[in-house]
C-alpha cells in the first residue's frame, strides 16, 4: 500500500512559479514509477509528466515541456513538480500518482490506468 499527499498548490499570476510536492508513505516508493496528472473544471484528468523509479527518465505533456520539471528524492519518499512560466491554461487540480513497483527501473507511464495509488489533489490557479 502507498499513501500520497500533495502540497504546494495555490493562486498565482501568469508567469509565476510554483513547486508541488508529493509525500509518499510505503516501503516501495524507491521502486515505484510516479507521475503527475491534472484535471481542469469540466475536463478529463490528463497526463502531465512522469518519472521512472530510479529518477533517470522522465516524459512530459507537450504543452508543459520546457516549463515544468519533475524530480524525486527516493531517500525522502518525495516527488516534486517545479512549474515555471505558469499560464492560465495550467489551472487545475494536480494529482500525484504511483504505480506498484516495476522490474525495469527506467520505465515511465503516461496512462491513468497505469497507476495504482493517487493523492487527493492540490489546486493550482493561475490568473491572467
Amino acid at each position: 500500500q502507498m499513501h500520497l499527499v500533495e502540497s504546494g498548490g495555490g493562486l498565482v499570476q501568469a508567469g509565476d512559479s510554483l513547486r508541488l510536492a508529493c509525500t509518499a508513505s510505503g516501503r516501495t516508493f524507491s521502486s515505484s514509477p510516479m507521475g503527475w496528472f491534472r484535471q481542469a473544471p469540466g475536463k478529463e484528468r490528463e497526463f502531465v509528466t512522469a518519472i521512472s523509479s530510479n529518477g533517470g527518465y522522465s516524459n512530459y505533456k507537450a504543452s508543459v515541456k520546457g516549463r515544468f520539471t519533475i524530480s524525486r528524492d527516493n531517500a525522502k519518499n518525495m516527488m516534486y513538480l517545479q512549474m515555471n512560466s505558469l499560464e492560465p491554461e495550467d489551472t487545475a487540480v494536480y494529482y500525484c500518482a504511483a504505480r506498484r513497483s516495476t522490474v525495469f527501473s527506467g520505465a515511465t507511464y503516461a496512462g491513468i490506468s497505469d497507476y495504482d495509488y493517487w493523492g487527493q489533489g492540490s489546486q493550482v490557479t493561475v490568473t491572467s
